[in-house]
Parts: structure tokens; sequence; C-alpha cells
């Protein structure tokens, strides 16, 4: 949702900023601008192109606009004179060193390039976080982890315990060890939302896409501006660098004073006059609401056990201990809770866990919150980050089996039975029951709905 959401923003709020840098170079600079108007389209054509990804050096291409800028400018400037592409390459040299633009080009591509790398970065983050929520709810549970799920789930029907609930800590234990390692995911998730949280207030200050394209035009009106005025200065300089150029003949060159216009002053625009920004929001409510969720994300590995075990339909809750399903009867649940993660269930009395055998998919997922936790700490500081396309990497395919999401029944069958004498061989074979072959789907199907919420959120 909110990574779809940013990507709709960023597109329109730079489509808007370069229909309002056309509208404005129209009124203000006419047929001189139409003349030139593709190297402004270009420079909008690579910022979005480094948005979604695209190999774009942004301060490389930002030089490279002002250099063409300023190949452009003193053709105008200098209209009797006849410029040769080795001469204007040479006058491109002296960008740097004459400042023909002011200051603007340096503030410009200081403040282009950490908002837009905090943008890029924070998009990217919200798509990871979806991916990772994706992909973890693919891995279904291990056949130990749904024998105890039936268990817990099934038994009491079948001894005739119809509305008794799972006592609350036997829920725990089994959704633990169910749970061992999506639980493993909490540091390394955690340590990400962080991050995301700091890319957010960079984003909400001093590295704010918003207001930095908003008045780009401005901007760039106000680096045309200066070199006009300090037009004379600069060409001596450049006379003096790159040689002086051959003069045009006096008829052509009459007639490229009088086609330009150049030399009027060029009438003020109005800010008010630009249109408004990206479908009527404003980056600071998007991304509050987007810090919202994150926080509220934070520690969801780690409470997704309780988070089970708190609804009504999955235990009797913390009242009640004395009067429900403990895994064999109708009783107190004596065993302690076992903590969180895939190490922490070597002693878990209800799944039996292999420890030493850690759910690969998870693993990558794992991975990939480090390597994109570590992009976010670059975007904070301002550095550039290379983008990776995380719909490309693994999905999981090598772990978990059994139904997918869309072939699973959406309801629990099963028969409540009478209490017989031969009930205890009937919890030991309960797998090869048809009831409970039902039951192995629905266990998987409970796992991937409880995760199929949070990936809601990151669409």
């Amino acid at each position: 949702m909110f990574s779809s959401s940013f990507l709709e923003f960023f597109k329109e709020l730079l489509e808007n900023a370069e229909k309002s840098l056309n509208d404005m170079f129209v009124r203000t600079y006419g047929r001189l601008y139409m003349q030139n108007s593709e190297l402004f389209k270009d420079l909008f054509v690579e910022l979005k192109r480094y948005y979604v990804g695209g190999n774009v050096n942004l301060e490389e291409m930002l030089n490279e606009f002002w250099a063409r800028l300023l190949e452009r400018m003193f053709r105008l400037v200098n209209p009797q004179y006849h410029f040769t592409d080795e001469y204007l390459e040479c006058v491109s040299k002296y960008t740097e060193q004459l400042k023909p633009f002011g200051d603007v080009p340096r503030k410009l591509k200081l403040q282009v390039t950490r908002a837009f790398v905090a943008a890029r970065t924070f998009a990217q983050g919200l798509a990871v976080a979806r991916d990772v929520v994706s992909k973890v709810s693919a891995v279904n549970p291990t056949p130990q982890g749904t024998r105890a799920l039936l268990k817990m789930m099934y038994c009491p029907y079948c001894r005739g315990l119809v509305s008794v609930k799972p006592c609350y800590n036997y829920c725990f234990n089994v959704m633990r060890g169910c749970l061992a390692n999506q639980g493993d995911l909490d540091t390394e998730w955690n340590i990400f939302m962080d991050s995301m949280l700091l890319v957010a207030e960079r984003l909400e200050g001093p590295f704010n896409i918003e207001s930095v394209m908003d008045p780009i035009d401005v901007k760039i009106s106000d680096a045309i501006m200066n070199m006009q005025e300090n037009s004379m200065q600069v060409s001596q300089k450049v006379f003096q660098g790159c040689g002086q150029p051959k003069t045009l003949a006096q008829g052509r060159t009459a007639r490229s004073v009088s086609e330009s216009g150049f030399s009027a002053r060029f009438r003020p625009y109005n800010p008010e006059e630009r249109p408004t920004t990206a479908a009527g929001t404003s980056l600071d409510r998007l991304v509050t609401d987007v810090k919202e969720k994150l926080k509220q994300a934070k520690k969801f590995w780690s409470s997704l056990p309780g988070n089970i075990c708190n609804d009504e339909k999955m235990s009797v809750g913390t009242v009640n201990e004395n009067e429900c399903w403990n895994g064999s009867a109708k009783s107190r649940y004596d065993f302690a809770v076992t903590g969180n993660g895939l190490a922490s269930q070597v002693n878990n009395p209800e799944v039996e866990v292999d420890i030493t055998k850690p759910d690969m998919v998870i693993r990558r997922q794992i991975m990939a919150l480090r390597v994109m936790t570590n992009k976010l700490k670059n975007a904070y500081s301002g550095n550039d980050v290379d983008f990776i396309d995380i719909s490309e990497e693994s999905s999981g395919e090598e772990s978990g089996s059994g139904c997918e999401l869309q072939q699973c029944s959406p309801e629990f069958e099963f028969n409540a039975t009478e209490v017989t004498g031969n009930s205890n061989k009937s919890d030991k074979n309960v797998n090869t029951s048809a009831a409970t072959r039902s039951g192995l789907s629905q266990a998987a199907l409970l796992l991937s709905i409880l995760f199929l919420a949070m990936q809601r959120q990151w669409r």
C-alpha cells in the first residue's frame, strides 16, 4: 500500500515540477526556451530514471546539465561569434571555475542528491518490508508444528470437550514452536524499522524532496539570470582560456541578435501560478502516516505468538487457567513458556524443533533486511546507494510444502465425537485420519492468513 503510494507521489511530484518549469519558462523566455527545451526535458527524464532504479549518477548528471546549459547560454549571449563543438566543449570545462550560474548549481546539487537518495531508499525500504512479509508468509509450518497445532485445536473435540479452549501458556508454547524461525527475524526487523524511521525524519526535514522540487524552476531561472548579468565577465574569461572565436558575418550577427531577443530583461514569475503538487497531498502527511505504521510494526515477529493466543478463538486467555485444554485434559497447564526464536525451542514441551536446521527462506530475508538497513544508514548520511531490484530475489521456493493459500479450504471441517475407551490410540494416529488430513491444510492456512494481515500494510 505505502510503497505504491510513495511511487505515485514522487511520480506526480516530478511531473508537476516539470510542467511548472515548462509553463514558467515559456512565459518568461518564450521562443528561446522552446528552442532549447530538450535540455530541461532530459533533466527530468534522468531524475525519473534515477528514482525508479536506473543506473544514474546524480552528481555527474547534474554537472552535465549545467555544462550543457552553459554552452547554450554562451551562444545566446555571444550571438556575434561562431563556436565550434570543440570550442563549446572548452567552455563547459570552465563551469566549475567561473561559476557563471552563481552558487545555484552547488546548492541544488546538494539538495537534489540528498533528497532523491533519501526518497528512493525509503521507498525501496517499504518494498523490502512488503516483500519480506510476503515471502515469510509463504513458509508453511513443519510437520511437527502442524501436528502440534492439530493437537491443540482438534483433540479437545475428540475428547468431547467441544467448548473447552486451549490454555493460554499451552497456546504460547505451540505458537513459539511453530514460529521459531520467524521469531529470529525480530532483531534485524527492529533495527530495520529504526533505520526507516530515521530516514523518515530526514524526509520531513532537510532532505524533503517536495521542498527541493517545488521551486526548482525558480532556482534554475535565478541561475540563468545570474549568467545573463555576468555574461560579459564570463565571456572575457572564456576567451582568455579558450581563445578568441571567429566573428560571424554582419548580416548573420544582426539576425541572431534580433531573433534571440536575449538582451531584454526577463519577466519575473509569480510562484503562486505554479500548480499544486502530488494529487493534493503532501510529503509530510504521507511520511507521518507511514511512520505510525512503522512504529506499530516494531517487534511484530516476537509478539506474533502472543497476538495469536490473545485471540479468544485460539485460547482461553489468562483467566480460567484450570478450565482449559492443556494438551491432554481439561486442567491447568504447568509447563513454563519457552523463549522466542529458534535456539530457545530446544526444550519446547509441545513442538519438536530441530534447532540445527534453520529455514533458509527466512535466513535470506534476515540478510535482505541487513543489506537494506545499511543502505538506509547511508541514505540518512546523505550518501548515494546502489539500487537492488528485490523482486528478482529468491522468493522462498526451497522451504515449506503442502497446500497453497488459494487451494486451501476457507473453513475448518471436523466431526465432534464422544469420548471412547480408544481415545489415546485415536490421539496417536490423529495424522492418519481424513479429518486430520484436512486439518493439515487448515493449519497451514491459519498461519498464512496471520501473515497476510501484516502483508497488506506494505502493498
